[in-house]
Parts: structure tokens; C-alpha cells; sequence
């Protein structure tokens, strides 16, 4: 692998991933565009999400992932490519919603918030096509289904 990841699972919850899903999740996203990535994965509790998301998208509630992109000083050559922060509640609440498997929701999830640290949006139509486009091709490598499927 080709990614290295710090996990830090700052809540307790039930059935979660393993360190190794996660590396390969990440990798399999961050691999395709890097050569060499570094990232951080904080599994963080729903009022830790609410705080940041209100913090850093003025939206006032917890959401399933932050993603927060790291900026090198110029001349400054890192791998670093940023920090995750999943909620893993809201994640299992919109799996249970949206009938997908918890773990699979979980890979998308990682999988979606790499894109973002890569420079990749869904703001605008053409932007988030092309993102879940990656998305799905990435996921259907890892056997999971489109996480798109009901959208039209």
C-alpha cells in the first residue's frame, strides 16, 4: 500500500471497520491519483461532528464526513494529504435509511472524503458527476454496489 493512515477512533461504537478496511479504502482512492499518501481518520462522536461542521460550514449539525485538506508551505514537499472526520452514527443512521450495508456506507464514506482531499467537489453538476463517477468505479472494484443507485 502506498497510503499510510493514522486512525484515531475518538468515540466508542459498535462494529466498526478495522484499521486494515480503512487503510484499504483509502488507498484505494488516494492510490489512483498519489504515488504516496499520508492521511488521518478520526472517528469522532455526533457532538464533536456537529462542532466542526457548524466551525468550518456554518451547518449546525453532525454530518458523516469532514474532510479537511492539508496545504504545504511553499517548498514544502509532503505526502500529508489531510484528516477525515467520520461520524460513524450518522453513517450507520443513513445506512439504515438508504438500505446499504453499514461497512459498504462506511467505505463509500472514506472513499468520497479522499476525493474531497484530492481537490474533487460535487458543487456543480459536471464537478459531481465526474466525482461519482470515480466513486462508483472505485467502489465496484472493492464489490461494493453503486451508492447512487437510487438516484435518478
Amino acid at each position: 500500500m502506498s497510503t499510510e493512515l493514522d486512525l484515531q477512533i475518538a468515540c466508542e461504537f459498535d462494529n466498526l471497520p478495522s484499521e486494515e478496511q480503512f487503510a484499504l479504502w483509502a488507498d484505494k482512492a488516494l492510490s489512483k491519483f498519489r504515488d504516496e499518501s499520508e492521511l488521518s481518520i478520526v472517528i469522532s462522536d455526533e457532538a464533536q461532528s456537529q462542532q466542526l461542521n457548524n466551525d468550518y460550514r456554518g451547518k449546525n449539525k453532525p454530518t458523516n464526513v469532514l474532510s479537511f485538506e492539508f496545504e504545504a508551505p511553499p517548498g514544502i514537499d509532503l505526502p500529508l494529504v489531510g484528516d477525515l472526520i467520520i461520524c460513524p452514527a450518522i453513517v450507520l443512521a443513513e445506512a439504515i435509511e438508504q438500505e446499504k450495508s453499514f461497512h459498504d456506507h462506511f467505505a463509500h464514506m472514506v472513499i468520497h472524503g479522499c476525493l474531497h482531499l484530492l481537490g474533487f467537489d460535487h458543487i456543480k453538476s459536471e464537478d459531481a458527476f465526474e466525482m461519482e463517477s470515480i466513486e462508483k468505479q472505485l467502489l465496484a472494484e472493492l464489490n461494493i454496489a453503486d451508492p447512487y443507485r437510487d438516484e435518478i
